[in-house]
C-alpha cells in the first residue's frame, strides 16, 4: 500500500503497473531443422532492462500487504507471521532426501517424522498420528474416512454426521464427500452447542459429531465432557476440528475432553505456510481404537531403528509417500524450538491479545467470555464496508459477515505474534472506519492500489491474466 500513487493514471487503477509491462516480437529462423508444424516464425519476449525489471517487482511488492507489514486479523483463518528460521531448516541440503530410498538409508528423515508424530500426539492427547494428508481440509476428510472404516469394521452402517451451524464449511463438505447425511446443529442463546438440540439429533445413525473447541465465536464448550458422553453412549465418535487449537496449546488437550479423532491445522497452529491448494499439511490424530485404520505409511521405532509400516486395517494412501515433507520439517522445527513452555506461552498470548483488542474497539462483542478470537458486530453499518474502509487506514480487516449467528459480524483473531503497538493501530483503524461517514464507507477503499470492484462481475467473469486487460478497461 506504500507506493507513489501519482505514478499511475486512473485508466490503470485495476492494474496500476500495466504500463510497465513491455514486450517485443522478434523473428525466428528455424533453419528447417524441425517440421513446419513444430516451429514458428516469430516469438514475443519481454522487452525490459534489468533495472526496469527490478524496479517493477520492487514497486509491485510495495503495493502488496503482507504479514511482514502488519497483522492479518482474519478470524478463524489464523494468519500469523511465520518465523524465518523454519525456512532455513527446510532449506538444509540434508533435508533433500528422495523418499523412495530404503528405510535403512533415511533414518534421519524417519526419525524426524516419528518425532513429529509423537509431538502432535502428545499435544492433542491422541495415541497415534498420520502425517500424510496434504492440507487441513484433506486431514478432515481423512479423519471422517477413518471414522467410516471404524464403523464398517463393526458392521455398523451409520448414515449421519452432526455438525454445528457455525462450523467451517469444510466440515459439511468432508462429511458429504464421505457419503454421510449432514445434521445441522443450532447454537443456544450463549453461542454454544444447544444441548437439547444435540440430544434430539443423536441417534443410532450418528457416525460422528464434528466440533471445534473453542468454537467459531471463540467460546469454550463448557459441556464438552457431557457432549462426549452423549455421543459415545449412542455409539458415535467425537471429531475435533483443529482450527482453534491455537487457544489450547499447553493448557488443554482434545483427547482429554473425549475426542476420538482430530486434525491439526499446522498452518494455523505451528507456523507452516498456508497451502493455498498445496503444498500444505493436515496431520490426523486418533485414539488407540482407531489407529489401525490410519493411512499408510506410518513410522515406528524398533530395536533396529525407524521403519515405515502399514496399519492393520489402513484406509490406504491419501497422499504420496509420507506427506509434504518440507512442510512437516517446518512444523517439527517450530514445535521443537518453542517446547512445552513456549507453546503454552503462545496460547496465553493469543487469548490475551484477542481480549485486549476487543477492549479497545468501539464495536459491540455480543458473545463471551471468548478466547483467541471474537465476533464483533458493526450493528447498523455494513461490515464489508467497514472492512474496506479499514484498508485505507493501512491495516488488513478481519473476516466479515460470518458466523451468521452474529449480525454484520467482524470475526477477529489477532494471534499471539502481535505486540501492543500493533494491536493499538488495529483498534484505531476499527474505530476510525466504524465512525466514518456513509459516503466514506461506500466509496472505500481509496488509498489502495486496487479500488472497490464489482464483486459479482469479478466472480462471474474473472480475468486471470494481465493480457486479458484491454485499453482503458
Amino acid at each position: 500500500m506504500n507506493f507513489d500513487q501519482a505514478r499511475f493514471s486512473r485508466d490503470d487503477e485495476y492494474e496500476p503497473l500495466l504500463s510497465e509491462k513491455d514486450s517485443t516480437t522478434v523473428e525466428v529462423d528455424s533453419d528447417g531443422v524441425l517440421p513446419d508444424d513444430l516451429t514458428r516464425d516469430e516469438l514475443t519476449l519481454p522487452a525490459l532492462s534489468e533495472p526496469q525489471l527490478a524496479r517493477h517487482y520492487t514497486r509491485l511488492s510495495q503495493m502488496n500487504y503482507s504479514v511482514e507489514l502488519g497483522p492479518y486479523p482474519l478470524g478463524s483463518c489464523t494468519m500469523k507471521y511465520n518465523p524465518s528460521f523454519t525456512e532455513d531448516v527446510a532449506a538444509d541440503p540434508n533435508a533433500g532426501v528422495h523418499p523412495d530410498r530404503s528405510d535403512r538409508t533415511i533414518q534421519g528423515t524417519l526419525g524426524l517424522l516419528h518425532g513429529l508424530q509423537e509431538y502432535l500426539a502428545d499435544i492433542g492427547g491422541m495415541d497415534a498420528v498420520t502425517l500424510q494428508p496434504p492440507a487441513g481440509a484433506a486431514g478432515e476428510f481423512t479423519g471422517i474416512l477413518v471414522a467410516k472404516a471404524y464403523h464398517e469394521s463393526r458392521d455398523d452402517d451409520r448414515s449421519e454426521i452432526i455438525i454445528p451451524s457455525s462450523a467451517h464449511g469444510t466440515n459439511f463438505a468432508s462429511a458429504a464427500m464421505a457419503g454421510y447425511d449432514v445434521v445441522e446443529l443450532p447454537s443456544d442463546d450463549d453461542g454454544r452447542v444447544d444441548m437439547e438440540a444435540l440430544d434430539a439429533a443423536i441417534s443410532e445413525e450418528t457416525a460422528a459429531l464434528m466440533l471445534t473447541n473453542p468454537n467459531t465465536l471463540g467460546l469454550f464448550e463448557r459441556d464438552i465432557v457431557d457432549i462426549a458422553e452423549m455421543v459415545h453412549d449412542a455409539g458415535g465418535l467425537l471429531y475435533y476440528d483443529g482450527a482453534n487449537l491455537n487457544a489450547l496449546l499447553g493448557r488443554a488437550r482434545p483427547g482429554d475432553m473425549g475426542f476420538d479423532i482430530m486434525h491439526y491445522n499446522v498452518h494455523k497452529t505451528f507456523a507452516t505456510p498456508h497451502g493455498g491448494g498445496g503444498p500444505g499439511a493436515g496431520p490426523v490424530g486418533v485414539v488407540e481404537e482407531l489407529a489401525e485404520f490410519l493411512p499408510s505409511p506410518m513410522v515406528r521405532e524398533t530395536a533396529a531403528g525407524y521403519e515405515q509400516y502399514e496399519p492393520e486395517s489402513s484406509i490406504g494412501k491419501v497422499h504420496g509417500f509420507a506427506g509434504n515433507w518440507l512442510v512437516l520439517v517446518k512444523a517439527y522445527a517450530y514445535i521443537a524450538r518453542l517446547g512445552d513452555a513456549g507453546l503454552a506461552d503462545a496460547s496465553a498470548k493469543a487469548v490475551l491479545n484477542a481480549n485486549y483488542l476487543a477492549s479497545q474497539i468501539d464495536l459491540e462483542v455480543p458473545y463471551g467470555p471468548f478466547h483467541h478470537e471474537f465476533a464483533a458486530t458493526s450493528g447498523d453499518r455494513d461490515a464489508a464496508d467497514v472492512a474496506k474502509r479499514m484498508l485505507d487506514y493501512g491495516v488488513h480487516p478481519p473476516t466479515t459477515k460470518w458466523p451468521e449467528l452474529v449480525s454484520q459480524a467482524m470475526l477477529t483473531e489477532p494471534t499471539e505474534v502481535e505486540d501492543k503497538a500493533s494491536l493499538d493501530d488495529l483498534a484505531h483503524a476499527f474505530n476510525a472506519a466504524y465512525a466514518d461517514s456513509d459516503e466514506a464507507l461506500e466509496t472505500a477503499p481509496t488509498k489502495t492500489s486496487a479500488r472497490r470492484i464489482d464483486q459479482v462481475s469479478a466472480a462471474r467473469n474473472p480475468r486471470l491474466s494481465w493480457q486479458a486487460l484491454g485499453d482503458g478497461e
